[in-house]
């Protein structure tokens, strides 16, 4: 199995002492159902393999990174019409931000968790969402000013300029997409670091991304393509 892994797992399988099978299950698991760490540490129990809940956290950590920049490289293009919005993610007890967006279709655009809520962390977000999947042509937003001033900000700096779309009802599809994100970290009752809330919740959106079929690539399942990102 090591033979087959990605250089960049490779190094990282280096250092965690467990079958890759073993610590692939468990991230992907981590990342795909309502489990706590110390759930699937039990779990992986009941099958003998004793692990503790801190290393099953340890492996996401490592290994999710890796394999969500695995997975970009094979993310299918999204359409020309972004709908935003951000959602409340609590870390340390404290409420962050994670942008998001989808398109027309509901496949997401792209993600980004920022500690604020203004124009700067908006602006942020569209730009890396543009600089992973080329300019939109619409964005609809709410009525957040922060997102409009960052959106207006963008287009000053354009020849032609992003459409601007203010509308509450044309941005149900991305209300309601959250909610996949949200049933999945409840059970992690808040995050304890910024940096663990951003690597888990990248995985949970990877995740969500491959059972939205947007990886490229046909014939295999949510599973097997999740897998294949090791490899």
């Amino acid at each position: 199995m090591k033979q087959t892994l990605t250089p960049a797992l490779a190094r990282v399988f280096k250092r965690l002492h467990y079958p890759l099978d073993v610590m692939l299950m468990c991230v992907r698991w981590y990342v795909a159902y309502g489990l706590s760490v110390r759930n699937l540490a039990e779990m992986m129990g009941e099958r003998g393999i004793e692990v503790d809940h801190s290393t099953v956290h340890r492996w996401a950590i490592k290994m999710l990174p890796v394999l969500e920049k695995a997975f970009r490289r094979h993310k299918r293009a999204v359409g020309k019409s972004w709908r935003v919005d951000e959602t409340y993610i609590k870390i340390k007890g404290k409420w962050k931000y994670l942008y998001r967006a989808v398109d027309k279709a509901g496949h997401t655009v792209d993600f980004l968790l920022r500690a604020h809520r203004d124009k700067a962390a908006a602006q942020r977000y569209f730009e890396k969402s543009i600089d992973q999947n080329g300019e939109p042509e619409t964005i609809t937003i709410d009525k957040s000013g922060s997102n409009l001033a960052a959106l207006e900000a963008l287009n000053a700096q354009r020849d032609t300029p992003i459409k601007i779309r203010q509308n509450k009802y044309l941005n149900n599809i991305i209300e309601q997409d959250p909610r996949a994100i949200k049933r999945r970290t409840r059970p992690m009752l808040g995050f304890k670091t910024f940096r663990c809330a951003r690597i888990v919740l990248g995985g949970i959106e990877l995740m969500h991304m491959i059972k939205k079929g947007q990886m490229k690539g046909t014939g295999q399942t949510a599973v097997e393509q999740f897998y294949s990102l090791a490899k």
